[in-house]
């Protein structure tokens, strides 16, 4: 499975999904000043050995908001949603980020995919490497990425 994911001109960017034996999939991603939602689901789900939404798409589910998981699926959410908070206000220390990600699946009543400080950091460094390229792609370009850890950009 491959991700391009292209920077709109207005509100949105966009995310093609492209799997093989399927249609090509595009989902809109609004805005939020760092890089696209779904991108974190991709350095979440390419560090960490947990079915999370993008796991759900290679199995063959249509990219969806009912895209269905299971308990995993909802913790890794909310995995990603700890480093969406994270990169609006400023890093933690990796235990205060897993204290964060754990307060967040108790509040939504989920369980908890063990995640360990390694993990985290690995994460962290992969969201640093797609914010850097991000930042530097111009409106209407693109960043593939696919689970082999490497991305490309065009323009």
């Amino acid at each position: 499975m491959h991700l391009t994911f292209t920077k709109g001109t207005g509100k949105y960017d966009h995310l093609h999904i492209e799997r093989s034996g399927l249609p090509l999939e595009v989902i809109q991603c609004p805005k939020q000043g760092i890089i696209p939602h779904d991108m974190i689901h991709y350095a979440v789900e390419s560090v960490v050995p947990h079915r999370g939404f993008l796991s759900l798409l290679r199995e063959g589910q249509p990219a969806s908001f009912s895209t269905q998981g299971d308990e995993v699926a909802d913790s890794i959410e909310r995995l990603v949603e700890t480093f969406q908070a994270e990169m609006w206000s400023g890093r933690v220390s990796a235990s205060d980020a897993i204290a964060m990600y754990e307060h967040g699946c108790a509040a939504s009543g989920h369980a908890v995919a063990p995640v360990s400080k390694q993990e985290i950091e690995a994460i962290r460094v992969r969201i640093d490497e797609l914010s850097a390229a991000w930042s530097n792609i111009p409106e209407k370009g693109k960043l593939t990425v696919g689970f082999d850890g490497a991305f490309t950009r065009s323009v």
